[in-house]
């Protein structure tokens, strides 16, 4: 039996949701990376005994394309697993039911869900320190439960309805492309960690807009904070999910 946790985390929030959960899991912990663009998905088969839990962030109410691309060539073979989104505080949408569908198509049997609250990517005045203190007590408490459940100490049962809506609302575009300012030092680090391979190395000023998916991946890895996205576009952005943001929400378990 291994214990596998497998994360899309361009920002590092999911992937704190996700060690928080699994804070007191039987280690180790092989961690899969789907921020990997060099990764070969396709040839990670799992076993009926590993425990898996599988995290993404909500991009829009849904789940990320790429993510549920790479997701989508893992072979689950039966391994029970949680499935976790993580959202800035304005909703989930249908996020966790197609995260469901998806890992079930892989072949996982699914056992628990989890919606949790993270600091927005770009928006970071909303649930701004999160996941803090409090939400990391309570999610570890959620992971032992999840662990019990997943691990036979509690009878087994199948995860049954979860919120969301088939279909699924639609996909919006990128909308927010992150650009170079003069403080660019052609590093590369943004090119290098880009999830969507959307940065060229022969022009670090800007992406590749039909490849970039507002991950803010190119922003958090630069080390002269050099990129940045259109601060008007930013502040429209922010008005129009300001009233759906204003109360803290909670942490959710489905098990």
């Amino acid at each position: 039996m291994k214990t596998i946790q497998i994360v899309f985390s361009p920002t590092g929030g999911t992937q704190k949701v996700a060690d928080s959960i699994m804070e007191g899991w039987t280690a180790p912990v092989t961690k899969i990376d789907l921020t990997n663009a060099a990764a070969d998905y396709s040839e990670l088969n799992l076993e009926q005994d590993d425990i898996v839990l599988i995290a993404i962030p909500s991009y829009g109410g849904r789940v990320p394309t790429l993510a549920a691309q790479r997701l989508a060539q893992i072979h689950g073979n039966r391994a029970k697993c949680a499935i976790v989104c993580v959202y800035g505080n304005r909703a989930y949408e249908d996020t966790l039911i197609e995260l469901q569908d998806i890992a079930q198509q892989c072949g996982f049997q699914i056992a628990a869900a989890v919606s949790a609250i993270a600091e927005h990517s770009i928006m970071h005045q909303y649930a701004a320190g999160r996941p803090d203190q409090k939400d990391k007590d309570e999610l570890a408490s959620f992971g032992k439960k999840i662990f019990d459940k997943i691990s036979g100490h509690d009878l087994y049962v199948p995860l049954s309805q979860i919120p969301g809506n088939r279909p699924y609302k639609k996909t919006g575009g990128a909308g927010l492309v992150p650009k170079a300012d003069g403080k660019c030092i052609g590093c590369g680090l943004c090119a290098d960690n880009c999830p969507a391979q959307a940065i060229n190395k022969e022009d670090l000023k800007t992406a590749d807009s039909k490849k970039c998916i507002s991950c803010m991946r190119c922003i958090v890895q630069c080390p002269k904070s050099a990129r940045k996205v259109n601060g008007a576009m930013v502040s429209v952005a922010s008005l129009a999910i300001k009233k759906a943001c204003s109360e803290r929400k909670k942490n959710e378990l489905f098990i």
